[in-house]
């Protein structure tokens, strides 16, 4: 499968002591980037949480957070954290004797500051089993989302492989009579310009030329890079920097191709070929 390195999954668990959230959020990166963000009393998990997404992931900028929302009950209300409290007093009466002009503290300006409420120890060991479990949970359904992506991606790019190729065929048939035509009318005005020239010295300039303006080399590579494009899009894997060289050898050839014209309709197929490599190199941007 081809898969694309954007993605977003999260997974759930309703638990006694409150709701727990495992989310995974992925962007496109040059390498594999993962950022792991949890409790600091799930601390520990860092480490088996990045391991396993390095396992599942080859390529992106890979964002997971877990979240714990304790249930607050009546038998374990949140409690103020006195000694911080104090500390707030403290600093909000040196501030104001510096700045008396300085707006005090509300209380809900208190109670918002971080550490304040004080709610029941987060139950480590019994949420690492559960963190771990919706981990996986949350990498399948994340795989199986770049997946459908990466399928999309996949139909694009072959689509515009087939319009590229459809414009090879077109161009292929047109470089026989262009060159010959280009010949004849290059002969006929060096003639005219040098009047005693050797006849066979001439043939063999202008001969000379018109290999130099013949595309088949330039077609013939173009196919072999649409053919090898499309067996790595069929194989699948990390595909995403194979995919993106072969779009720089595509381009080169159809550069090539366009500066050697000498047909307008030829010097028209290398605009198009240049304009749907370059919407398959912005897409391939995102394979893995």
């Amino acid at each position: 499968m081809i898969y694309s390195m954007t993605g977003f999954a999260t997974a759930t668990a309703e638990l006694d002591a409150g709701s727990l959230a495992v989310e995974i959020r992925a962007v496109n990166h040059r390498y594999l980037d993962i950022q792991v963000r949890v409790p600091d009393e799930l601390r520990t998990l860092e480490s088996p949480l990045r391991e396993a997404i390095a396992a599942r992931l080859a390529r992106g900028k890979v964002e997971c957070r877990v979240s714990f929302a304790a249930r607050q009950s009546g038998q374990n209300p949140a409690q103020l954290n006195q000694a911080l409290l104090r500390q707030l007093v403290q600093w909000s009466g040196e501030v104001r004797a510096v700045l008396p002009e300085a707006r005090g503290l509300s209380v809900a300006d208190v109670l918002r500051w971080n550490g304040v409420l004080e709610s029941a120890a987060l139950p480590a060991d019994t949420l690492s089993t559960t963190v771990l479990e919706l981990l996986q949970q949350t990498l399948r359904e994340f795989s199986a989302a770049r997946e459908r992506e990466g399928g999309k991606l996949k139909s694009f790019l072959l689509q515009r492989v087939e319009q590229i190729e459809a414009l090879c065929g077109a161009v292929a048939p047109r470089i026989p009579s262009a060159v010959a035509a280009y010949e004849e009318k290059l002969t006929a005005r060096l003639r005219q310009a040098i009047q005693n020239s050797d006849d066979e010295r001439l043939r063999q300039e202008i001969s000379l030329f018109a290999s130099k303006i013949d595309v088949d080399e330039e077609l013939s590579r173009l196919r072999a890079h649409l053919a090898e494009m499309k067996r790595v899009l069929e194989k699948g894997g990390a595909a995403g920097k194979r995919l993106d060289f072969l779009m720089q050898e595509l381009h080169r050839e159809a550069n090539t191709l366009g500066a050697k014209s000498v047909d307008a309709e030829v010097s028209r197929a290398s605009m198009e070929m240049k304009l749907l490599i370059e919407q398959m190199r912005e897409q391939i941007q995102n394979i893995e």
